[in-house]
């Protein structure tokens, strides 16, 4: 639930990532769950961050839409771009047109060509036109356009990343931790721009574990545990504990500086170690026996929430 009628542009519903593997030293397989039964859409004109700590699988998200995950990967569950079913085929089409993507990793440009040409491509003149336009918006100077991947700092590679995504005239932009190694006037501006991307009538998917961040731009907060949604809530539940429901979200509010900065016992379990139930019970101070059963998402004001004390 959103309490919002807009058209959405990306719709994912009840999506799981496992990988095979083997165990140990012999010749066995067997499947590594490490996201179940995710469900999250993205609207026309909204901006969704997508929060959690390392390793709740907030990256797999992105590359399973974008299907890029690698050849051991299972995926199950529905995606739908702009009502249409994406298979694979689909997703080969979109992928860089209609979704642009800006990947959290710097080693996605290629270290054997300057980065202007990377960026501008077979555009041609416009296309290095353009280029340069998005080079100054970000602060890079000209010269950034004839040096090599190495030849720049991580925050360049990073606003270098951004303005590929740009380039061309995408409906969605999903950003995989894009502002890590910029400082902050930096980072701040590219959130503005991907909060005007989406003012535009486009939707933005914002992985991060940037909370303040995101909360200056977002409109929908979604919180991952340990490969699980725990929570979606608008950006406007935040500005209270009150109003926010899952125990793990409630956590992330008191750990914000502003908050007082108030740590959590307790990490996030292994996905090889995962109690029964719910992920976040052990660490829990309303753990109870029903908690150690599966827990659905179900509405919550304008949001949903994974936890037993609201399915009661």
């Amino acid at each position: 639930m959103s309490c919002t009628n807009k058209k959405k542009i990306l719709e994912i519903e009840e999506l799981s990532v496992s990988f095979l593997q083997y165990k140990g030293k012999t010749s066995r397989q067997s499947w590594l769950p490490v996201i179940s039964g995710l469900s999250v859409a993205v609207r026309e004109g909204e901006l969704v961050a997508v929060v959690g700590s390392s390793g709740s699988g907030k990256s797999l998200l992105a590359h399973a839409i974008l299907g890029i995950l690698p050849y051991n990967a299972n995926v199950s569950g529905t995606m739908k771009f702009q009502g249409e079913l994406m298979d694979e085929k689909k997703i080969s089409e979109l992928r860089g047109k209609e979704i642009a993507f800006v990947p959290q990793s710097t080693l996605y440009l290629d270290p054997l060509m300057k980065v202007g040409k990377q960026v501008w491509g077979k555009r041609g003149r416009k296309g290095a036109e353009k280029q340069s336009e998005l080079f100054r918006r970000y602060g890079l100077p000209k010269e950034t356009e004839t040096k090599y991947p190495f030849e720049c700092s991580g925050g360049m590679t990073r606003r270098i990343l951004l303005s590929t995504a740009l380039m061309e005239n995408p409906k969605l932009i999903i950003a995989d931790e894009p502002t890590p190694g910029m400082d902050l006037t930096l980072a701040k501006k590219s959130m503005e721009d991907f909060r005007k991307f989406a003012d535009e009538g486009n939707g933005v998917l914002l992985i991060t574990h940037d909370i303040e961040l995101a909360l200056e731009v977002a409109d929908r907060i979604v919180v991952f545990y340990a490969g699980k949604t725990v929570e979606e809530a608008p950006v406007s539940d935040f500005r209270s504990e009150e109003t926010l429901r899952h125990p793990y979200t409630k956590a992330l509010w008191r750990a914000l500086p502003q908050n007082g900065f108030t740590p959590l016992d307790g990490t996030q379990p292994y996905v090889k170690d995962m109690p029964q139930g719910c992920p976040f019970g052990p660490r829990c101070s309303w753990y109870r026996e029903e908690c150690k059963g599966e827990i659905p998402m179900v509405e919550a004001g304008c949001g949903s929430v994974r936890c037993i004390r609201y399915c009661m």
